[in-house]
């Protein structure tokens, strides 16, 4: 169950690392005009949604592997929103792509959860929404740390990065404990 929640708060924190620091990042080095920035955050909502109704779809079908991939998709992109920042164009859709894989998290992260917990899983679901608003404030936290430390604005994306390789590797484990218990 720990592992569980401890997946959740790092394979989310990488949304709210991004996130949090949008409008920065779009007017600071993308060079958007600050009436923009609702239009992509839109975008993004957008993105949001598909990546719900996808990751729902994946989480019935395999959780674990749908944890991974979705996990490691937000990582990737996390990458590729630091790399394309500058980018108009670029930027739209990747940051439109991080809402999908963003969301596309959140079935597979609940199920997973649920599924430890079979003896309360009204608790395991409130200890897991307790579990997604950590990741935000880690997110947004250690994000915020480096954009203090002067490493610009970019900073928070590579940060995003490192928190979804952290999720990548509770997920690992994860994986690896939940096979150890399967009889063989």
């Amino acid at each position: 169950m720990w592992l569980a929640l401890a997946m959740t708060v790092f394979g989310f924190a990488p949304v709210f690392a991004v996130i949090t620091f949008i409008a920065p990042i779009m007017t600071g080095v993308g060079g958007f005009s600050p009436g923009t920035v609702p239009v992509v955050m839109a975008l993004f909502g957008v993105g949001l949604v598909a990546g719900n109704l996808i990751g729902g779809k994946l989480a019935d079908r395999a959780v674990m592997p749908s944890i991974y991939g979705s996990v490691g998709l937000l990582t990737l992109l996390a990458v590729v929103v630091a790399l394309v920042s500058s980018s108009q164009i670029a930027f739209i859709v990747a940051i439109t792509l991080f809402g999908v894989a963003a969301f596309a998290t959140v079935p597979p992260l609940q199920t997973r959860v649920l599924d430890t917990a079979a003896g309360a899983p009204t608790l395991a679901s409130a200890a897991n929404i307790g579990a997604f608003n950590l990741g935000n404030a880690i997110g947004s936290f250690v994000a915020g740390l480096t954009i203090d430390a002067g490493l610009g604005y970019t900073a928070p994306a590579w940060t995003a990065a490192l928190l979804g390789l952290v999720g990548l590797g509770v997920a690992g484990a994860a994986g690896v404990q939940a096979r150890r218990l399967v009889p063989a």
